[in-house]
């Protein structure tokens, strides 16, 4: 590390302060784009620190501006603050006291781990070379998501790295997980809405039957993977909803399918919603049907950078060791982190959360996730060191 190097970064960390932001946010969690007392919360608590230029770029995120004293590179740190639409099952004295709402993907401990970064930086502004942007991003959970509204907002304007993490119940606590180029995948969206001619069950010779239509292209539609996906490419197609039907007796006149498509390839993205296209089409006329389909592309994917992925990757071995790192597989889930990737080069990763003595082991999105929270002061220190050695690199 070639700026604040004489700075012991470790013994500044209060694991106990980020325990208890960590545990406010969890108590009071809010849905994506609601984060009013949030992103209060961010803002009242990075003016206490001082040395830092806030703003709210949008009406739920917050931006922290801290300009070194020296000239140097621009590093843009995330940290998304949103909860889930989930009843809580824990009962810790800090669970959720929002009935339906609970941080269960680690967001109450991501926005800990920046402010903590933030306060600790925030001490050393003269001795920083260059700029960071601490950026507490909204509505991570929820399309069209709060990524592209602050990019859209100027927060990555002059930015030259951006990194952020995610907490990961499935990784050890102590360690690192590390992925080189694709990481995590588009979230696209289709809806399909079958209308065929309602009957009598008994009498299905006078009827356009949606649901046997149905049926028809949800098996077709499996042949998009297994039949026009090239086999060394990822592609899923999982049909997540169909919905059709009131009674026994009678054949319903609409249909309705509603499923997902995960890749990291664009190419793939648009050829998945011809394709779904051509077999909604072909099958419905075939059958007399007509129909509407529909095709929502989500986020981008989230695609690391080499350059900024070793850096971290290099952080990680300097603090923690070789031992630290996993190389973890990439994943079909969507990230908006994504957006702010388009702008410049950086780097996604996930710092171990789980532990079976704390119970950290559920699933993201379950209602008994939590979080080990070691993982809070790891979490800190990958960001204080990463971004020392990523305005110092060269």
């Amino acid at each position: 590390m070639k700026s604040l190097e004489n700075v012991e970064f470790k013994a500044e960390i209060s694991k106990e302060k980020l325990v208890q932001w960590r545990r406010h946010l969890h108590k009071y969690p809010e849905l994506s784009f609601q984060e009013e007392k949030t992103s209060q919360f961010v803002f009242d608590t990075l003016q206490s620190f001082g040395n830092l230029e806030l703003s709210r770029p949008t009406k739920y995120s917050v931006m922290a501006r801290l300009v070194g004293g020296k000239p140097g590179k621009t590093l843009a740190i995330r940290a998304d603050m949103d909860a889930l639409p989930i009843v809580e099952e824990n009962r810790f004295e800090f669970a959720s006291t929002v009935p339906g709402v609970m941080h269960a993907c680690g967001h109450d401990g991501h926005t800990a781990i920046l402010l903590g970064a933030a306060e600790i930086l925030a001490k050393h502004k003269n001795e920083i070379s260059g700029e960071i942007r601490f950026l507490f991003q909204h509505a991570e959970e929820q399309y069209p998501g709060g990524a592209e509204e602050m990019v859209q907002a100027g927060v990555m304007n002059g930015v030259d790295y951006v990194i952020g993490l995610h907490l990961m119940s499935g990784l050890e606590v102590g360690k690192i997980g590390i992925v080189y180029g694709p990481m995590m995948a588009a979230p696209d969206a289709f809806h399909i809405t079958i209308k065929g001619k309602g009957g009598h069950a008994a009498h299905p010779e006078d009827t356009v039957d949606s649901i046997a239509i149905g049926a028809q292209i949800i098996t077709n539609l499996q042949h998009i993977v297994s039949r026009k996906t090239d086999a060394f490419a990822q592609r899923v197609l999982s049909v997540t909803q169909f919905h059709a039907g009131t009674a026994d007796n009678i054949i319903p006149e609409i249909a309705e399918i509603v499923g997902t498509v995960r890749c990291f390839d664009e190419k793939l993205r648009y050829d998945a919603e011809v394709r779904i296209e051509q077999i909604v089409k072909g099958i419905c006329e075939a059958h007399g049907a007509s129909y509407s389909c529909h095709y929502r592309y989500g986020y981008r994917p989230v695609i690391n950078h080499d350059d900024v992925t070793k850096v971290v990757e290099q952080t990680a071995i300097e603090e923690y060791g070789n031992e630290s790192i996993s190389y973890i597989k990439p994943s079909m889930g969507g990230e908006d982190f994504s957006a702010f990737l388009q702008k410049t080069d950086g780097c996604f990763f996930k710092i171990g959360s789980g532990s079976v003595d704390s119970e950290s082991t559920f699933p993201h999105h379950h209602p008994r996730f939590t979080i080990d929270e070691e993982s809070l002061v790891i979490g800190v220190n990958m960001f204080l060191n990463a971004a020392c050695n990523l305005l110092s690199k060269e």
